[in-house]
C-alpha cells in the first residue's frame, strides 16, 4: 500500500475556502479507483497547515488519480489558495499497529 502525504499552507483567508473545497470533492477522491483511504489533519498551532493522508493499492492507481480530470480541478482550485509550495512525500506502509 502506498500512502501519499501532502503538506499545505493557506493564506488565512483562503482557509475556510480550502475546507469548503475539500468537503464538496472528499468522497470523489476517496471512491476514485484505487484509493483506499482519505484524511484530512489541520496542524493544532498553526490553523493556515493542513496535511492529507491518501492510501492507495499502487503507484499506477495514484498516478492514475493525478492523471485525472477531477485531480486537475481539485489541485488548480487548491494550489491558488497556497501561501508557500505544497511539500508531498510517496510512503510504503510498512507496519501499522492497531
Amino acid at each position: 500500500m502506498l500512502v501519499r502525504i501532502v503538506k499545505m499552507k493557506f493564506t488565512p483567508e483562503a482557509v475556510e475556502d480550502f475546507q469548503s473545497l475539500f468537503k464538496k470533492n472528499k468522497e470523489k477522491i476517496r471512491h476514485f479507483e484505487g484509493c483506499r483511504r482519505l484524511e484530512l489533519y489541520q496542524d493544532q498551532n498553526n490553523s493556515s497547515i493542513f496535511f492529507t493522508y491518501s492510501y492507495w493499492e499502487s503507484e499506477s492507481h495514484l498516478n492514475a488519480y493525478r492523471h485525472s480530470d477531477l485531480f486537475a480541478y481539485v489541485w488548480k482550485a487548491t494550489k491558488a489558495k497556497f501561501s508557500d509550495k505544497a511539500e508531498a512525500w510517496s510512503l510504503d506502509k510498512l507496519v501499522e499497529l492497531k
